[in-house]
């Protein structure tokens, strides 16, 4: 099983991350790892195992999504995850949902690309697979739509 946290928090970085989807509720993400941390990138220390309780007090809204996976799948994902960790934060993928950036840079991460990156690696491939190719950015709005099932792709 495959454990996905969306959350939006009372800063600056979440607001803005909200009015670029146009006022859409979540404005992070990060994956539930199996010690319990939560595996992401945030704009503050970029791509970091964080402990659960690292953003209490400034939660407004959390909800975790859970996607059927093979225990190979799930380790595939968390070791894409791990290996993934101390890179940068993507400041420009902010900009890029706008200026429609190509969201697989693998040098730096916003938080909800490196959880599509994730789920779109071959050893996982939880996720459609034209995804990589028919998408030039992955908001938090968009992941939590598409791994909820409350939103399909199209077909390629």
């Amino acid at each position: 099983m495959i454990t996905i946290r969306f959350v939006t928090c009372r800063d600056i970085v979440s607001a803005g991350i909200r009015g670029f989807e146009y006022g859409f509720w979540a404005s992070h993400t990060e994956a539930l790892m199996p010690d319990g941390t939560l595996l992401g990138a945030h704009w503050q220390g970029g791509v970091l195992a964080r402990p659960h309780d690292y953003d209490k007090g400034t939660v407004e809204r959390e909800e975790y999504v859970q996607l059927d996976a093979t225990q190979a799948q799930t380790d595939a994902f968390h070791a894409f995850l791990r290996s993934q960790l101390g890179k940068p934060y993507d400041t420009l993928a902010i900009a890029g949902i706008v200026a429609q950036r190509d969201w697989q840079s693998p040098d730096s991460w916003f938080c909800s690309e490196l959880q599509a990156a994730a789920l779109c690696c071959p050893d996982v491939n939880v996720f459609p697979p034209h995804l990589a190719t028919e998408v030039n950015h992955v908001t938090p709005r968009d992941l939590l739509l598409i791994v909820s099932g409350r939103m399909e792709l199209p077909s390629p």
